[in-house]
């Protein structure tokens, strides 16, 4: 009598624990979404303010205007003096004067930019930017409380796949850790994968201006940081997904 009040326990607490498992996987596939597509969009934003489809400021037109107005200047300079010189060669020194302004300076080539055809206002941007922080953060956190919670139910009701469902709280421990915005706690030092649409701005309008050092730094901090935290997510829920097929594997041997 004992013994079969005992298995019709363990059965009852392991079919309690296959219901938990059965909603903390329902909401980790959610977060997992939801965290990936986030990674995604403020992956695009950067690439858009990269290749110029936002506007970052307008100095490179006020420093054209400040050169064109200086030719002008120089060549009304040139032009004043032959006051007394015949109409043929006024007009021809005028024509030249045009010719040169009109051309384009040695700073310009090196601000050309790809324009894929986008326009995206800043306020546009900054508004994009900081609904995916909101939303990013906390999904990600609470992604990897799942996989917390998930584990704490595999080691309660022994339902086999530890190895799997460790590795896969670790590895979205650590990317929590590289997403999180550390500099704004520690500026200078450390930086996290997510970044606000002032911080974007500001080091894609000095990206060009950089030297090998900084535009390696300037791409890591970019475009390198969030593809790892993004091969970490992806690395995690694959573990968890194993963990699954390891539990209903061990359940068919029951």
């Amino acid at each position: 009598m004992d013994e079969g009040r005992e298995k019709q326990n363990d059965l009852l607490d392991t079919t309690d624990c296959l219901e938990a498992v059965a909603v903390f996987r329902g909401w980790k596939n959610t977060l997992f979404v939801i965290t990936l597509l986030c990674l995604l969009f403020l992956q695009t934003a950067f690439w858009l303010v990269n290749f110029g489809c936002v506007k970052i400021s307008d100095d490179t037109g006020s420093e054209s205007a400040e050169v064109a107005a200086e030719n002008t200047a120089k060549t009304d300079k040139i032009v004043e003096p032959s006051v007394d010189v015949q109409p043929e060669i006024e007009e021809a020194a005028k024509q030249a004067a045009v010719a040169a302004v009109n051309q384009p300076t040695e700073a310009e080539p090196q601000q050309k930019k790809i324009h894929l055809g986008l326009n995206v206002t800043p306020g546009q941007l900054s508004l994009l930017i900081r609904i995916l922080d909101f939303v990013l953060i906390p999904a990600a956190v609470l992604y990897c409380l799942t996989m917390l919670f998930s584990l704490k139910i595999s080691l309660l009701g022994r339902l086999g796949g530890i190895n799997h469902i460790s590795r896969a709280f670790f590895i979205s421990l650590i990317m929590v850790v590289l997403l999180l915005p550390w500099q704004r706690l520690f500026p200078g030092i450390l930086a996290g994968a997510i970044y606000t649409p002032k911080e974007l701005l500001t080091s894609c309008a000095h990206g060009d201006d950089c030297k090998i050092p900084g535009t390696a730094l300037y791409y890591f901090r970019f475009t390198v940081l969030p593809l790892l935290v993004t091969l970490l997510l992806i690395f995690s829920q694959i573990r968890s997904a194993r963990w699954a097929k390891a539990i209903l594997r061990r359940l068919e041997v029951i």
